[in-house]
């Protein structure tokens, strides 16, 4: 029986784990924790709000699963790194913005980290067994969002109803926004880089509307491994939850007979430049993933809030990454303060666009 911490339990992942958990005997949700919904009588151990890594120190879990959205996540993640827990992450961001001291934390702690996000889900499933140095690239797909093919004057006075009508995935508010603005994919591929120790050249983004292929991987003869499937977070749960075992979901099969359309396009970085702005974070290093991640965090916010327009998600990123200096982080400390002051500068550059 493995003992599941669920670290954002009400969010759309959370509410996915449950499902998978609840239909696996041997699972066992030990302890589940929420930010500001109630969930007394979900889990032996239950939390809204607060300090999680305590839940987590009287859980004693076998495997944590982060669904936290944003930073909030981070603690979550160094806990289990550090303590040889198997992390099962979709809380890309704690990745992005601590990289270096998320993978210094499981090189001491030794366990194992998962990831649940599906694109790297799949790149884990392609690359997992193989020598490191037969991995040629590394390819993640993105759907393009509701707004693949329009123009930045198309996207002038887009409202978030319209941003939040994604195609293809049922996801949260947050993620589904990173989705329209691309910004998904440019936190998955910092978070690709630190996961598979692949330099940012050799990790590419392709445009793939119908959301079949999550990820594929070249190698060094020429061979390319692709992970198919429809797109359901369920199927990268249960991976994570119950690995190595493969569990049944109740996820349809691929029918390939069904007229499935397998069509790949180079992004549109002109109109989408959040991709472009999460690379150039990740090549220049130190606090700059950290501080893309912050001032994205905060320009979404605003953009919900009708205090921004969706242009200005990108423009408001773009002037805190000039702000700022991206000096390495030494510590948890000098990464939390990094944090903030993109926090604080992007909430300034926010009231002003």
């Amino acid at each position: 029986m493995k003992r599941v911490a669920l670290i954002g339990a009400t969010g759309s992942i959370g509410r996915q784990a449950i499902e998978i958990i609840d239909s696996h005997p041997g699972l066992e949700l030990a302890a589940a924790a929420s930010g500001s919904t109630s969930i007394d009588g979900l889990a032996p151990l239950t939390q809204v709000g607060g300090d999680l890594t305590e839940l987590l120190d009287r859980a004693e879990p076998d495997v944590v699963l982060n669904a936290v959205v944003g930073f909030a996540g981070l603690p979550v993640t160094l806990w289990a790194l550090e303590r040889g827990v198997d992390l099962a992450l979709a809380n890309k961001e704690s990745l992005v913005a601590a990289g270096d001291l998320a993978l210094a934390a499981r090189d001491r702690g030794g366990g194992r980290l998962l990831p649940v996000d599906s694109e790297h889900s799949a790149a884990f499933q392609c690359i997992e067994g193989r020598a490191p140095d037969s991995v040629d690239s590394l390819v993640l797909t993105a759907s393009g969002g509701p707004f693949r093919g329009r123009t930045r004057d198309e996207l002038e006075d887009v409202t978030s109803d319209e941003a939040l009508a994604h195609p293809t995935w049922s996801m949260g508010p947050k993620i589904t926004i990173d989705s329209a603005t691309l910004a998904n994919k440019g936190l998955e591929l910092i978070e690709a880089h630190f996961l598979f120790g692949l330099p940012y050249e050799r990790i590419e983004v392709v445009v793939h509307p119908t959301s079949l292929v999550h990820a594929l991987v070249r190698f060094r003869d020429g061979a390319a491994l692709a992970h198919l499937g429809y797109p359901d977070m369920r199927v990268p749960i249960s991976f994570a939850l119950t690995y190595p075992e493969r569990a049944a979901t109740p996820v349809p099969m691929l029918d390939l007979a069904d007229g499935l359309t397998l069509e790949f396009h180079a992004p549109d970085l002109e109109t989408f430049p959040m991709l472009a702005l999460a690379r150039r974070s990740g090549v220049e290093g130190g606090t700059y993933p950290c501080a893309y991640n912050a001032a994205n965090e905060i320009a979404v916010a605003a953009f919900l809030a009708g205090r921004l327009p969706f242009l200005g998600i990108a423009d408001a990123v773009e002037e805190t990454l000039a702000a700022v200096d991206g000096a390495p982080a030494r510590d948890l400390d000098d990464l939390v303060e990094a944090d903030a002051e993109a926090r604080r500068l992007t909430e300034r550059k926010a009231a002003t666009i």
